[in-house]
């Protein structure tokens, strides 16, 4: 078949003048990939007739910009659901970011106008492209768009533009309860509610939140992520749909919602694909113009990813395993509120987790489900306290027992002649270091006998924002005498192997940081510890008879992590310094 000739200008003539092709192949190619209406690019890659680095970089000169390096960006911030995920599968195209009205997307091909117009009829915006390799674009996509089930949610979700939240005819909105019980229907009205809600749940998980605050004010209503740790506004939708918002999510809940003067708590569960489940803990609280609403996102998965994973230096890994692999004793982890003490403790019992074992939870609330382990949620308004359910445990031939939080001197003792009676108990209390745990359960009246003979080990910690490896930058020239005010001086460190980086910001974080990692303090119950407690020490004696074993407090775990370049020595501050 004679294949009609083509006059070659553009990018097929510069693949011919770069001697990468036969001009009679490259014709040959073009005619081909029209009629079979895919890009020049697609046809000569899967053809094998062209590598993507050898048309990727004619295309560089070709345009005379530059090849974009996808594996520098985060899939995590790619915009969803702005075009539909087989529109990207057919063009092999990737949306990077959007700008106002415009719509940045990587592309092998800048001269593939069908692309385009597609793109943008679709998205609405106009369109940038980007140049990129094509066998860059198709890696990032498979897995961009298989990680985050796409085909499945993309559609059903939208976007936000979609929603159109301030177009709603927000006058004939009944606000009696009545009619916040028509808000679970999938009516036309409520579509955008329903979207708008979806939407905001799967970005806070894509983008790692922790929580996710929907708060009402007389004159505006705002949604904040918790990211890092730290809280970040994200949405502003109009104040009077704070009603039908809080509405949708109180169905998704199985709450009550008619009962708008009290708090009420509930769970949602979000499957985002056949193997990846999301719950949330959700709390309402009356507030003067509405109800703030708050879910706490929990994913199973995070205390299944291993000790390795949560920070833990070599020594204080040791001694954590070690305390797991005694038959009895206690193990206490202790912090303030979101410091990762429900994490290290499920994945201590991760590891307990086996068919040998019989290990029984009383949790208030159940944050993660775990095969294999026997959970209860305490019900204070039927009296199923933490004693009760302990009584109940002890009576069921326990070898672990996890205790959510010891909040009372019944619980506390209950706790302890459990584990003195040969069963391994692991439970959390509320201090600020390792040392305060041992006097804070003296103050509470357990006999100091019963503390110094039952507890084995006592984790303390605290959560830092990773720095994004990405942007950070050294700092130089860091005077001494500022590294010793800080406290390197007595970390074990070489002051010519520190190293302290600042946080910069590209598109990979948030503002410099993407993730946490855990800071800790591990304190063994040495006989010399056990001596001082039954002597009634202080926390100040129990410190420092600790100190001289070795023990490292919070403070200079945070500044050795500041030194391997993991945190910012101004998280380290903010996590650790009084």
């Amino acid at each position: 078949m004679n294949m009609p000739q083509i006059a070659l200008q553009g990018l097929p003539k510069r693949l011919v003048d770069d001697q990468l092709i036969a001009a009679t192949v490259i014709e040959e190619a073009t005619a081909s990939a029209k009629s079979n209406k895919i890009s020049l690019v697609q046809y000569l890659c899967d053809k094998q007739l062209l590598s993507s680095q050898q048309f990727g970089e004619s295309a560089s000169k070709e345009f005379g910009i530059p090849l974009y390096a996808l594996d520098q960006h985060n899939p995590d911030f790619f915009p969803r659901d702005v075009v539909d995920s087989k529109l990207l599968r057919k063009h092999q195209a990737i949306p990077l970011m959007q700008r106002g009205g415009r719509l940045f997307v990587a592309i092998a091909d800048p001269t593939n106008q069908r692309a385009i117009t597609e793109i943008h009829f679709q998205a609405g915006l106009a369109i940038e492209p980007v140049l990129a390799l094509y066998s860059d674009i198709s890696k990032t996509l498979d897995k961009w768009l298989e990680s985050s089930n796409d085909d499945d949610l993309g559609e059903a979700l939208g976007t936000i533009n979609d929603v159109h939240l301030d177009e709603l005819d927000l006058e004939a909105i009944d606000d009696s309860a009545d009619s916040a019980e028509g808000t679970d229907n999938n009516g036309e009205d409520d579509a955008p509610i329903v979207r708008f809600v979806n939407k905001m749940l799967v970005d806070a998980i894509r983008l790692g939140a922790s929580d996710i605050h929907f708060e009402p004010y007389e004159k505006s209503y705002r949604v904040r992520f918790r990211i890092d740790g730290i809280l970040q506004e994200m949405s502003r939708p109009p104040a009077n749909l704070a009603s039908r918002l809080a509405a949708r999510l109180k169905v998704m809940s199985r709450m009550d919602i008619s009962e708008r003067r009290v708090p009420q708590d509930g769970r949602v569960k979000l499957n985002l694909s056949k193997t990846k489940t999301i719950d949330f803990r959700v709390n309402t609280l009356p507030l003067q113009f509405g109800e703030k609403i708050v879910l706490r996102i929990l994913d199973p998965s995070s205390a299944r990813m291993g000790i390795e994973a949560l920070g833990y230096e070599d020594d204080q890994k040791q001694l954590y395993l070690e305390a797991l692999a005694r038959p009895q004793g206690m193990i206490l982890v202790t912090g303030p509120t979101g410091s990762g003490k429900t994490v290290s403790l499920y994945t201590g019992l991760n590891i307990l987790n086996t068919t040998e074992r019989n290990i029984s939870t009383a949790e208030d609330p159940i944050e993660i489900n775990m095969e294999g382990i026997n959970q209860t949620q305490i019900n204070m308004r039927v009296g199923l306290s933490f004693a009760e359910a302990l009584r109940s445990f002890l009576r069921q031939d326990p070898d672990v027992v996890m205790v959510g939080e010891i909040r009372d001197l019944e619980t506390a003792e209950i706790s302890i002649k459990a584990a003195q009676t040969g069963h391994l108990v692991l439970s959390t209390l509320h201090t600020n270091s390792a040392p305060e745990t041992l006097t804070r359960l003296l103050n509470m009246g357990v006999p100091a006998f019963n503390v110094a003979t039952s507890v084995n080990l006592i984790i303390a910690q605290r959560l830092g924002r990773k720095l994004c490896t990405q942007c950070r930058e050294p700092f130089t020239d860091i005077p001494d005498e500022v590294l010793s005010e800080e406290g390197f001086d007595t970390i074990g460190i070489p002051r010519e192997q520190i190293t302290l980086y600042k946080p910069i910001g590209c598109s990979h974080c948030t503002n410099g940081y993407k993730g946490r990692v855990g800071v800790y303090e591990t304190l063994k119950i040495s006989p010399a510890i056990s001596r001082i407690i039954m002597q009634g020490g202080s926390s100040l004696d129990i410190l420092d008879a600790a100190l001289k074993e070795g023990f490292r407090p919070l403070r200079s775990s945070a500044l050795r992590k500041a030194a391997a370049g993991l945190i910012s020595i101004e998280e380290a501050n903010r996590i650790t310094k009084d």
